[in-house]
């Protein structure tokens, strides 16, 4: 673009003209995409591209020239006008997405709930393994051997379930702890299920 046609464009942009804002745009477009793409950082490339700032500029640059009627003694100066709007609209929104990121990353960085209050209570695949157990153990374990676990779970001791059901307590110990055995059940834990 000349600087004689330069007047005559600018001039055009004030009236609204939509083709000298297209030739104007086109003319300095991949010029202000540059200058937006030389700033940004990895962490703002995934947030918006030069593109996003170029035409957001551009649209207030439109009404900008409707209003306010400016002029430009050469291309060069309607160039560092064009970058240094660009510039400024670059950096405000850096400033907004990075204070967005630090947020996005001290947020990540804080422990889950979940973590920073462990429960004493089972997980939920916790619960379903032991029913599944639970079942497994009740369908393949001889009937009189059933009574004895359902007094277990239940809360019997090891002395009420020998009350109740008539056999020596060293029995029961020896009967739940081979269906411990048998269904893969720790042995501590069997063990400290006995007493």
């Amino acid at each position: 673009m000349s600087d004689e046609s330069l007047a005559s464009v600018v001039e055009k942009l004030a009236r609204g003209d939509q083709a000298a804002a297209e030739k104007v745009f086109r003319t300095y477009e991949p010029f202000l995409r540059q200058v937006v793409r030389r700033q940004l950082d990895t962490n703002l490339r995934a947030k918006f591209d030069s593109v996003d700032i170029v035409q957001s500029v551009w649209s207030d640059l439109l009404q900008g020239f409707r209003e306010s009627a400016w002029s430009f003694d050469d291309t060069e100066r309607l160039k560092a006008f064009l970058v240094s709007a660009t510039r400024h609209r670059f950096l405000d929104r850096a400033r907004r997405y990075r204070t967005r990121i630090r947020q996005e990353v001290s947020a990540s960085a804080r422990p889950r709930l979940d973590e920073a209050f462990p429960s004493n209570q089972p997980r939920p695949s916790q619960i379903l393994q032991a029913e599944e157990l639970w079942d497994r153990m009740l369908a393949e374990c001889r009937p009189p051997h059933r009574e004895l676990l359902l007094l277990k779970r239940q809360g019997f001791t090891i002395a009420e379930i020998a009350s109740r059901t008539g056999l020596h307590e060293d029995s029961i110990r020896r009967i739940l702890r081979d269906l411990a055995c048998r269904f893969g059940v720790a042995r501590q834990r069997s063990n400290g299920a006995m007493e």
